[in-house]
C-alpha cells in the first residue's frame, strides 16, 4: 500500500486546504502508474469517450490553470490550451495522441505553479478575472475548496476507470511492472 499523507489534524486552515488539495493531486498520479498508452487512452463509456484516464488528467491540469491562473489572477489566456471561445466546453480532453506521460508532467507543473501562485496570497483575496467583471469574484479560500471537491471528483473517476481497465482499486501502489 501506498503511504497517503494527509494534512495535520489540528494545522491552520491554509495548511489544512492546500494539504487536502495536494493529497488529492498526488493520486492521480498514482491511478495512473503503470497504464499502457493504449489503456490510458481506453474509451470505457460509450455515452462519455473523453471520460479517458489521458482525457481526465488533461482536464485536471486545465482546471489548475483555469482557477488559479485565469479567474484568481486575471491572466488572459494565451492559448496554453486547446480550450477555445465558442469551441467544445471539453475541448481540453481531446488528447488521443498525447502521451499519458507528458500529459502527468504537465498537470503536476501546472500544479507547481498553481502553488506557488497562492503562496504569498491571502485567503480572503478575491478573483480577477473574467468573473470579477460580473461581480461574482470568489475568494481564494472558495477556489481551494472547489478545487478540492473538482479533484476528489475527478479521482474517483480514474479510481473507476483504472478498475474498469486492469481491476486495481483503492491506494495499492500501481508501480511499472519493469
Amino acid at each position: 500500500m501506498t503511504e497517503v499523507h494527509r494534512p495535520p489534524l489540528t494545522a491552520d486552515e491554509r495548511t489544512q486546504l492546500t494539504g487536502w488539495l495536494d493529497l488529492q493531486r498526488s493520486f492521480v498520479r498514482m491511478k495512473c502508474a503503470g497504464l499502457s498508452e493504449e489503456d490510458a487512452h481506453r474509451k470505457v463509456l460509450p455515452t462519455s469517450p473523453l471520460m479517458t484516464m489521458a482525457g481526465l488528467v488533461a482536464h485536471l491540469r486545465w482546471n489548475e490553470y483555469a482557477w488559479f491562473q485565469l479567474n484568481l489572477l486575471g491572466v488572459p489566456d494565451t492559448g496554453q490550451t486547446s480550450w477555445t471561445e465558442g469551441g467544445h466546453p471539453d475541448a481540453e480532453m481531446f488528447v488521443d495522441d498525447v502521451p499519458l506521460a507528458r500529459l502527468l508532467d504537465e498537470y503536476d507543473a501546472e500544479c507547481a505553479r498553481s502553488n506557488e501562485t497562492i503562496a504569498p496570497l491571502s485567503l480572503d483575496v478575491v478573483e480577477q478575472g473574467p468573473y470579477a467583471a460580473k461581480g461574482e469574484a470568489a475568494s481564494l479560500r472558495y477556489v481551494l475548496c472547489h478545487m478540492i471537491e473538482e479533484t476528489a471528483r475527478h479521482v474517483g473517476h480514474l479510481d473507476i476507470i483504472r478498475e474498469i481497465v486492469d481491476g486495481r482499486t483503492g491506494y495499492e501502489r500501481m508501480e511499472d511492472p519493469a
